[in-house]
């Protein structure tokens, strides 16, 4: 029962990272969609929302990988379809890490230069790395049927990996976004 009750918090804290994260790229879908028209106060949530996709982003990206990998290590020897899911995931993984590169380019763009023209370049990026997202990242079946099959619940403990210090680093940024959140955009403000 107490296994049951790890595995259980374990997958709840990593289903709230992912449901602020998709609350967080919603929000910079719809923002950037917008636009800022060159208005400053869009500049501390642009950087706000920046920090918490290259935390989020980056946690989820090392879960994924280390998906693969125990995928890889259980599999041993894979088969066509087994390889060319993971295949698939390798190249959503690298197309993600060059997304998110660009917005963190993007965003100390705009730290540096809190201009019309940065914000611009700003909402240029989102807008591709929302849309990448979108179409790309979340529940594929290939790697997700893999894992579910192959995968013990200490398994997926170690896959999602949270530290109590990275859940509460992630909290504390997302609550930085929508604390930061233009009055432009005051409809945008989750519900609590």
């Amino acid at each position: 029962e107490y296994q049951r009750a790890v595995m259980r918090a374990a997958v709840e804290k990593v289903a709230g990272e992912r449901r602020r994260l998709k609350s967080v790229r919603e929000t910079l879908t719809a923002a950037v969609a917008r636009k800022s028209r060159g208005d400053s106060a869009f500049v501390p949530f642009y950087l706000a929302i920046a920090d918490y996709i290259e935390t989020s982003m980056g946690r989820l990206h090392a879960q994924d990988v280390k998906m693969g990998n125990m995928i890889r290590d259980k599999l041993g020897k894979l088969d066509a379809q087994s390889g060319q899911a993971l295949q698939e995931l390798d190249e959503r993984l690298a197309g993600n890490q060059e997304h998110l590169k660009a917005l963190s380019a993007a965003r100390r763009g705009l730290a540096a230069q809190a201009d019309a023209a940065a914000l611009e370049r700003f909402e240029t990026v989102g807008a591709a790395y929302t849309h990448y997202i979108v179409t790309n990242m979340g529940h594929h079946g290939g790697t997700t049927d893999l894992a579910a099959r192959l995968f013990t619940q200490d398994d997926w403990e170690h896959m999602a990996g949270a530290t109590d210090e990275e859940t509460r680093t992630e909290q504390r940024q997302y609550a930085r976004v929508f604390d930061a959140l233009p009055a432009a955009l005051h409809d945008l403000r989750p519900a609590t």
